[in-house]
C-alpha cells in the first residue's frame, strides 16, 4: 500500500471500474446477480464522487462511488489481488473525508451482506436491514451508517 495513490476517477476509467466490479469473486454464487450486467458509464462518473485506488504503475486496485444527495456509499469495491493489503480501510477513510468537506453529517452504506463486519469494524453502525428487491437481489441487506464528525 505504500505506493498506493487516490485519484479521481475520469470518464474514460468507465471500463475498468466495470472490469473491477464484474471480476470480483464476492459476487459469485447466489450474489452473482446483483451484478449481472452492471456497467459503470461515464454519465455515473461525471455525476457522482469517484475515486479509484491505483499503485505505482497504475494498476486499479479498488475504487468507491459517493453519491452526495441523498447521502450514500453506492459502491465500493476491491480488486481480488489487493485484498487484505488495506486498500478498503484507505478508501473508505477518504470517502469519508470527502462526505465531511462536502457537509455531510452521515453516509449511508447499504452493504453486501459479507462486508457487513468490514464496515463495522471501520466504525460504521448498523441502523437497519434492507428488505430483497426481486428479481434482482433476492435477500435482505444491512443498512448501515458512517457519521463524519
Amino acid at each position: 500500500m505504500q505506493s498506493t495513490t487516490i485519484r479521481g476517477a475520469v470518464v474514460h476509467d468507465a471500463a475498468r471500474l466495470t472490469t473491477l466490479i464484474q471480476q470480483s469473486s464476492a459476487y459469485r454464487g447466489k450474489y452473482a446477480s446483483i451484478i449481472s450486467g452492471y456497467r459503470v458509464t461515464a454519465d455515473y462518473i461525471a455525476r457522482h464522487r469517484v475515486f479509484m485506488a491505483v499503485d505505482a504503475s497504475g494498476r486499479l486496485l479498488g475504487f468507491y462511488a459517493l453519491m452526495v444527495d441523498p447521502p450514500e456509499l453506492d459502491l465500493a469495491f476491491v480488486a481480488d489481488e489487493a485484498q487484505g493489503m488495506g486498500i478498503g480501510r484507505l478508501l473508505v477513510e477518504h470517502m469519508i473525508g470527502q462526505a465531511r468537506e462536502a457537509g455531510l453529517p452521515s453516509v449511508r452504506v447499504v452493504a453486501h451482506p459479507p462486508a457487513e463486519g468490514f464496515y463495522r469494524r471501520l466504525g460504521a453502525m448498523r441502523v437497519g436491514t434492507v428488505a430483497p428487491s426481486l428479481p434482482r437481489v433476492a435477500w435482505e441487506r444491512p443498512e448501515l451508517r458512517f457519521t463524519t464528525r
